[in-house]
């Protein structure tokens, strides 16, 4: 490794400032113990105008209540109601300006990554990855991680101490960081899979509880149904800290996005048979049905031949459309289903709420979007209490 010195005497006042900075950058780095890697990338410049915003949010800096949103690309994030955000999850690449704007407001800025089969079998493959993920996020002044699992994991076991190794390095060498990740909508094995979700929450700061997408595998009746039902998140969550899951490491992740299913046959609304659609052995499946952003929903309601109808068992909106002949049912959540959810964080004194997508939101100024975008902004605080302690 090449020696950085500074330039003797002889060279400008400016090249000595030059490489004076450069030196410190250095030793910024050797402080951290983080090994470069030609996978992660190169230290950066600070991109926002002020220094303050590329530190990462201090240890100390925590929230009574968290407040998760999912950002996946644009620049939607820019009209986000940022004073119910505490957490902000994206992917590589990391905006920059996402990034200054997100410490203006106090609130985390996390990178979204993938547990692979590899990562849970070789030890040195797994030191390197962590090392490797710590790396980047220093480096792009970022405050954590959030993991998903590939569908290939099976080396169930070996999770927590992942995790934990994981929340080590990142604790370790950056203070204040945030650790989390995915979780189904419930602890019963859902989808075939069983994980000790008790050791899991134990080794990280959070399980992110996926309370959507619950229809993927139907067993009873071929029909279109709600995404989230109320019932079903409220007992997933439930058996959790029924399994001695801390409840205040619970996050409730909810969606602003629903369900269009083309409908085989059309009885009435609320009838709406499906194709056969085999998934993990179950005859129908949700995976028939197109996803669909709320604010294409807000705009697809007025096509519909129902209106908005409600669904008391399910506590969830729907309606009906038409479009070459082919019957829709579109089931979905609004700020008055999304409330009444909401409501759970604090009967089950959970650790807070999360969204997925920040971006499914209409933030243009047509006013009546905008009214429709602040109601769903405001259906994660019903109550309006202040988030941050």
């Amino acid at each position: 490794m090449k020696q950085l010195t500074v330039s003797d005497g002889s060279s400008s006042p400016a090249e000595r400032m030059r490489w004076s900075l450069v030196l410190v950058q250095f030793l910024a780095v050797l402080a951290l113990g983080i090994r470069p890697s030609s996978g992660a990338g190169s230290l950066t410049r600070c991109p926002c105008p002020s220094l303050n915003l590329c530190q990462p949010l201090p240890a100390d800096h925590q929230y009574q209540v968290e407040a998760v949103v999912f950002d996946n690309g644009g620049s939607a994030w820019m009209y986000y109601d940022w004073s119910k955000v505490t957490t902000i999850v994206t992917t590589q690449p990391v905006n920059p300006s996402l990034l200054c704007q997100a410490h203006e407001h106090s609130v985390r800025l996390v990178l979204k990554e993938k547990i692979r089969q590899t990562h849970l079998k070789n030890k040195k493959d797994q030191d390197i990855w962590i090392r490797d993920m710590a790396y980047f996020v220093s480096t792009q002044f970022m405050d954590g991680i959030y993991l998903e699992l590939s569908h290939l994991v099976t080396n169930f076991k070996a999770l927590p101490k992942l995790l934990m190794a994981i929340k080590e390095i990142f604790h370790h060498k950056l203070p204040g960081s945030q650790v989390s990740i995915s979780v189904p909508w419930s602890p019963d094995c859902p989808d075939g899979k069983c994980y000790d979700y008790t050791s899991m929450a134990q080794s990280c700061d959070f399980l992110y509880v996926k309370a959507y997408d619950m229809q993927l595998e139907m067993w009873d009746e071929c029909f279109a149904k709600a995404n989230a039902p109320y019932d079903q998140t409220f007992s997933g969550l439930s058996h959790y800290i029924q399994l001695g899951v801390n409840p205040k490491k619970l996050i409730l992740g909810l969606p602003w996005y629903g369900n269009d299913f083309p409908c085989q046959h059309f009885y009435e609304p609320g009838r709406c048979k499906l194709s056969k659609y085999v998934f993990n052995g179950a005859p129908c499946s949700s995976q028939i049905a197109k996803r669909i952003a709320y604010k294409d929903i807000m705009q697809l309601i007025p096509r519909s031949f129902t209106g908005r109808y409600w669904d008391d068992n399910y506590k969830s909106p729907y309606f009906v459309y038409m479009d070459k002949d082919v019957y829709h049912e579109v089931w979905y959540d609004d700020p008055q289903s999304l409330s009444l959810k909401s409501s759970i964080v604090k009967k089950l004194k959970l650790g807070g709420i999360g969204v997925q997508f920040g971006n499914n939101l209409n933030y243009s100024a047509n006013p009546t979007a905008a009214m429709q975008t602040e109601d769903m902004w405001n259906a994660l605080c019903p109550t309006r209490l202040k988030w941050r302690t």
